[in-house]
């Protein structure tokens, strides 16, 4: 729905909650072309008082009388007076006589859409028009009768402000059921007036036999619930069969999901019955539920990896502290501080599902683990302001040993002898993540910038796996400023960092 809004910000000036109203709109287009099996497209008024489409769908119930996308176009001269009349009078239209497109005689409808709470004066916030093709002479089964009736009823609720509902719950769109997967529809009792074939076959897989016309509904689930063994309800289910709010369910049974949508048919304000579509999900399910198991071996994998390279960390660590002379014994510390920085991410990692890493915490975490190490004499401040935000998984171990390598050289040889500030500066734009290190320290002699190991790994680090660039320099207070540059093709747009610009953080003091 992202092109949708882009859409509406470039062609219609609009208040926040007509824009809201017309995305939960574009997200109901699916089913109302597959209910009318018509090609529906929705226009909004542009500044200088003409119409522009901005969603189009066509139906999987019928031929689509578009072969190309009108989204983008100015409405058609041979439909204007039918879009302009539905705006300036708030009242649906529909053509008279056969409108003609390319050779094919259409019933055009335009319906004028208004916000919920529709009031006296109101002025509609789009028109959707809804294009049906009348080539087809054939006899109208009652299915298709049917489905257009609810799709009128939606219709005459659309331009009353009443659908979509906004005090809806919000619901996933993927796996949700459409039209042909299932429709039932009930009247104010729960009584089932139609049934589609598929519907039915929904319910025969659930564990129900017979016609399901004439029946309640409510009861027939709550048999079959109650009639099986290993169930699984959700407290919503007596408000979805029932038709008294518009909520989506799932109903499990015999290894059979079913999810159910109730979709309340209002007229004058006063509900007359409701529309149910459902869907047999029971695949779906089984894959979500092999995803969620994958994910969950993911995260214990990276867990052990954790363990293992604490274990690791704790093994150098002591032969650091047998070693005999000054060289090794500090070779080996380096060593196991930087397997100890990839301990981190991946107890990181291991937290959570998401595929994108908070880079504060696990920075923050670092920045501890580095000066508790490093700083055996005197005491060092370090800090991090500003904010990295939210980083690719992939990208969290190569920038965060980058960044221990370069914290480890400030504390060790900046600040050595001395007491002090690092000072971590993280800034995020659409060019990508900008990470300044500076110290307090007497600062880096340019013959040495390259010279120690350390300066190789944080090369080819941010220069070779994330593409970035370096710079080494002299701070304001004297000491070494490091400059990195992640391009913006490794790293979240802006947007998604959870940017404090100003916030100044102490990670902690480390003494000794």
């Amino acid at each position: 729905m992202s092109s949708l809004t882009k859409l509406l910000q470039r062609f219609a000036n609009l208040p926040a909650e007509d824009r809201a109203t017309i995305v939960e709109l574009g997200r109901e287009f699916s089913l109302l072309a597959d209910l009318v099996q018509a090609d529906v497209v929705m226009w909004v008024r542009t500044t200088d008082d003409g119409f522009v489409a901005i969603a189009q769908t066509r139906p999987s119930s019928a031929v689509t009388l578009f072969y190309r996308d009108l989204i983008g176009q100015r409405v058609r001269d041979q439909w204007a007076p039918y879009v302009h009349r539905a705006f300036d009078e708030g009242i649906t239209v529909r053509s008279t006589e056969p409108d003609w497109f390319d050779e094919i005689p259409t019933q055009l409808t335009a319906t004028p859409a208004f916000r919920s709470g529709r009031h006296e004066g109101a002025k509609p916030i789009a028109v959707i028009t809804s294009h049906t093709n009348l080539s087809d002479m054939r006899a109208v089964s009652r299915q298709e009768r049917t489905f257009r009736e609810c799709g009128q009823d939606l219709f005459a609720m659309i331009e009353r402000g009443d659908f979509p509902d906004p005090h809806a719950p919000a619901f996933p769109r993927r796996g949700a059921p459409r039209a042909s997967d299932g429709l039932i529809k009930i009247n104010t009792d729960g009584i089932v007036t139609f049934a589609s074939a598929n519907a039915l076959s929904a319910m025969n897989k659930l564990g129900f036999g017979g016609e399901l016309e004439g029946e309640e509904l409510a009861e027939v689930t709550s048999e079959l619930v109650e009639s099986r063994g290993r169930v699984t309800v959700d407290e919503a289910l007596p408000l979805v069969v029932t038709g008294r709010a518009p909520w989506m369910t799932d109903v499990e049974a015999r290894d059979v999901n079913v999810t159910m949508r109730s979709i309340p048919v209002k007229r004058d304000g006063e509900r007359i019955g409701a529309i149910i579509i459902l869907r047999d999900t029971t695949e779906l399910r089984h894959q979500q539920q092999e995803l969620i198991t994958k994910d969950a071996t993911i995260r214990e994998i990276h867990h052990r990896v954790k363990n293992n390279l604490q274990t690791v960390a704790a093994l150098l660590r002591i032969q650091a502290r047998r070693s005999r002379t000054e060289e090794a014994r500090d070779s080996l510390t380096q060593a196991m501080r930087r397997v100890s920085s990839i301990a981190v991410v991946h107890d990181t990692l291991a937290g959570g599902f998401s595929e994108e890493v908070d880079f504060d915490q696990v920075f923050t975490r670092v920045m501890k683990l580095i000066t508790e190490v490093s700083s055996q004499e005197n005491p060092v401040w370090p800090r991090l302001e500003g904010s990295f935000g939210s980083l690719p998984s992939e990208y969290a171990t190569p920038l965060a040993l980058a960044l221990t390598e370069l914290v480890t050289n400030a504390v060790e040889h900046g600040l050595a002898n001395r007491e002090g500030e690092v000072v971590v500066t993280a800034s995020r734009d659409s060019t990508g993540l900008l990470v300044t290190v500076s110290d307090t320290g007497e600062g880096v002699k340019p013959e040495r910038i390259g010279s120690g190991l350390g300066t190789q790994i944080v090369r080819t680090l941010v220069e070779g796996e994330l593409g970035g660039s370096i710079s080494w320099g002299v701070g304001a207070e004297g000491g070494t400023l490091v400059r990195v540059h992640i391009p913006g093709r490794w790293t979240l747009p802006a947007s998604a960092a959870a940017a404090s610009p100003g916030v100044s953080r102490r990670v902690g003091t480390s003494a000794g």
